[in-house]
């Protein structure tokens, strides 16, 4: 069986290594064209992706909003390898991100991956993280790092996405769009951006309604972006980033078990309606970065943050299972204050004559949150806040040391190395003390140091080598440390952090300006991974199982050819499995784990295969077109492997018009996902208790947008 799921891998890969062989035949191996992806993400510094010896995509956000809602990140964004970005099509909660198959079996938000914008972390110090919050219509690009260098991020980095808001420039520019589709989807957006003297600025607002194609579906959200730079002289220079996110009342279809998925994917389960599940949302966050450079060869970069997030969550545990003094109810009402800062030293010039770049900082992240539970009933009246049932402040805090310096050792040789020192400490304070139900307050300090290297070696001017190896490590985050497997009082300080040694060999390949390809064989050895433990009363616990092992091959190929024309094609082949079986739960309730997973299981929500190709034609003014194919293998949804999503294809299309008037570009476009009428699972819930693992992608539908800009 998994010989024949190695075949789509080699086929694939021999098909992109084909192509990029004849294009190399063609190839006049001297100079290539300048390059235009630099890249801060892998290295602190900028530097060229291609010359980096590690996996990291640089997207254009301009990329993710043609001729598409420009809304959701992980809408069109598979042609970066290694990434796999599901849309839930469920605002009340995150989309599910992961990256070479860490963070799939994320229930809490984003987890296993760091995501940052424009430096400043949109994941906590306990690990957790959500992307929700990203305005892509004031967007400028996106880096994806994957691999061993993430673990230079800190806690719960297998993998980093950063976005990075546009610098205002002059001639200043209004951008305006609105789109109409499918399910009642309606977005507006504006983004206007322009510098006078040392001030520049960039501010977007998005707004986005959503009716649903499931019962209980809707959802409304606006969110602002904005980014001012004020340059006081050649060496200084401040940067305001500010984002608001505001989603009130988006409605929670929730999951589907495989019995309702087949019968009617649109439906929705019945206690989502009996409990009218929602969540709202707000949150608002700032940072300031000042930029000084000291000398030619040595600049200071300091960075300090500051946010709220509060969120009120209507959940659908039957009020039963709620009769237990320990039980938190089925209301989440958490009011969360987050901040911290980054100071950062930067050292650039020659080492026996040879380009060396030193990095050396610190930096120090805070969050304090206060979590209160209600009972989801008052009397016989579901899905309104009752009784207390839990009252408590949590607080991560997390405060790292790191270095990290890159050497060009020899002409075509160049040696990258870091090492980051973690300290991450949890303290709950228990405010809901009774009778029956006691002080569980306590604490618990985690610390790891994540060593990293890496080697290129440029074999062609066409062509770069590399190796890279770290050691990284996750530790659980504040739900999971709450409870204890055995019902006693205080957090479970049993639970470890798991622990990953990473590897990495990869290609690199850019001739001219037409055609970049790459190729890499990766493996993520974990152990103490953080799994479920126990299921009773709508809470889980979690326990530590053995070691688990993701290994695989990523390749990929961007292609412009004939003038107008340009292909995409990108394959992700992951091999993810349990090394050591351990016992869980297998549904609820369930006080003692029952259930053994044994010896290579696979890890839930990972595919075996994720292939990607698009096809466009068209220039910046006129007509184009476009076609998009995916597709994803079947995929686990429970650690025992007895219920699995199944494999799809799915195909979009789009076409459009642009045009110039004066100083005024207008463009619409019309554009079909779907067109196969696939029914399909976009999104599983791993490891769901009731079994609710699948969340319905909606059939055939269409999306049609103008949009105008004013220079």
């Amino acid at each position: 069986m998994k010989q024949q799921q190695r075949l789509p891998s080699a086929a694939a890969l021999a098909l992109l290594g084909g192509t990029a062989a004849l294009w190399i035949a063609r190839a006049n191996a001297a100079e290539t064209a300048p390059l235009a992806d630099i890249v801060v993400t892998a290295t602190r510094v900028a530097v060229p992706a291609f010359n980096v010896p590690a996996s990291i995509s640089d997207v254009p956000a301009a990329a993710l909003r043609a001729d598409a809602l420009g809304v959701n990140f992980s809408d069109d964004i598979g042609f970066v390898p290694g990434l796999l970005a599901r849309t839930r099509n469920n605002y009340a909660q995150d989309q599910q991100i992961s990256i070479r198959g860490i963070g799939a079996n994320s229930t809490f938000g984003v987890r296993g991956v760091r995501i940052y914008q424009d430096g400043i972390p949109q994941t906590g110090p306990d690990g957790q993280g959500q992307v929700s919050q990203f305005n892509l219509d004031s967007a400028q690009r996106i880096e994806v790092l994957r691999g061993p260098f993430s673990a230079l991020y800190g806690n719960s980095a297998g993998g980093v996405i950063q976005i990075f808001t546009a610098e205002g420039k002059a001639p200043g520019e209004v951008r305006s769009d609105i789109g109409y589709g499918s399910f009642g989807t309606f977005r507006a957006g504006v983004d206007a951006s322009d510098a006078v003297g040392p001030l520049a600025y960039n501010l977007g607002f998005t707004h986005f309604f959503f009716e649903g194609y499931r019962p209980h579906q809707s959802a409304r959200s606006e969110s602002f972006n904005g980014r001012v730079d004020y340059t006081i002289d050649s060496r200084r220079k401040v940067t305001f980033i500010a984002n608001i996110l505001s989603r009130p009342d988006a409605n929670d279809p929730q999951g589907l078990t495989a019995a309702e998925f087949a019968a009617d994917p649109d439906q929705t389960d019945a206690a989502s309606l009996q409990f009218n599940t929602r969540k709202s949302l707000q949150q608002q966050a700032g940072g300031l970065v000042f930029d000084l450079g000291l000398t030619d060869r040595q600049s200071v970069r300091l960075m300090g943050y500051y946010g709220h997030r509060s969120v009120l969550q209507f959940l659908s545990i039957p009020a039963s299972a709620q009769r237990s003094p320990t039980s938190s109810g089925g209301v989440i009402d958490l009011d969360r204050e987050f901040g911290g800062g980054d100071a950062r030293w930067t050292w650039q010039g020659p080492l026996a004559g040879r380009p060396l770049s030193w990095v050396v900082g610190v930096s120090y992240d805070t969050q304090n949150e206060l979590r209160r539970g209600y009972n989801n009933f008052v009397g016989g009246t579901l899905g309104i806040a009752g009784a207390l049932r839990r009252n408590e402040n949590d607080i991560a805090r997390s405060i790292d040391e790191y270095t990290q310096a890159s050497w060009a050792l020899a002409p075509r040789w160049t040696l990258t190395a870091g090492i980051r020192h973690s300290e991450v400490r949890f303290l709950s304070q228990d405010h809901f003390i009774t009778p029956t139900n006691g002080d569980d307050s306590g604490g618990v300090t985690y610390t790891a140091s994540s060593p990293v290297a890496g080697l290129l070696f440029a074999a062609r001017p066409w062509l770069h080598l590399y190796a890279s190896y770290g050691q990284g490590f996750q530790t659980p985050i504040a739900a999971e440390l709450a409870y204890r497997p055995n019902g006693g009082p205080g957090l479970n300080f049993g639970l470890r952090p798991a622990r990953s040694i990473n590897s990495e060999i990869g290609a690199k390949l850019r001739v001219g300006g037409n055609l970049t390809a790459g190729i890499a064989a990766f493996d993520t050895l974990t152990r103490n991974e953080i799994v479920v433990a126990t299921n009773v009363g709508g809470r889980s616990t979690y326990q530590n199982a053995g070691r688990t092992r993701r290994s695989g091959a990523e390749a990929s190929l961007d292609l412009r050819f004939a003038g107008s024309w340009r292909t995409q094609l990108a394959y992700t082949y992951i091999d993810a499995i349990y090394v050591d079986p351990y016992l869980t739960c297998a549904g609820t309730p369930c006080a003692i784990p029952n259930q053994l997973i044994s010896s290579g299981r696979r890890l839930p929500g990972v595919p075996h295969n994720d292939g990607y190709a698009r096809i466009e034609w068209g220039q910046p003014l006129g007509w184009r077109a476009s076609l998009t194919g995916q597709y994803i293998s079947a995929i686990a949804v429970n650690d025992a492997n007895t219920e699995f999503a199944a494999a799809y294809p799915v195909l979009d299309a789009s076409g459009g018009y642009a045009a110039e008037l004066g100083s005024t570009r207008l463009s619409v476009f019309l554009r079909l996902n779907n067109i196969l009428d696939r029914r399909y699972a976009g999104s599983v819930i791993v490891d769901d208790g009731n079994g609710r693992y699948f969340e319905p992608a909606p059939g055939l539908n269409v999306f049609a947008g103008f949009t105008a800009a004013f220079l």
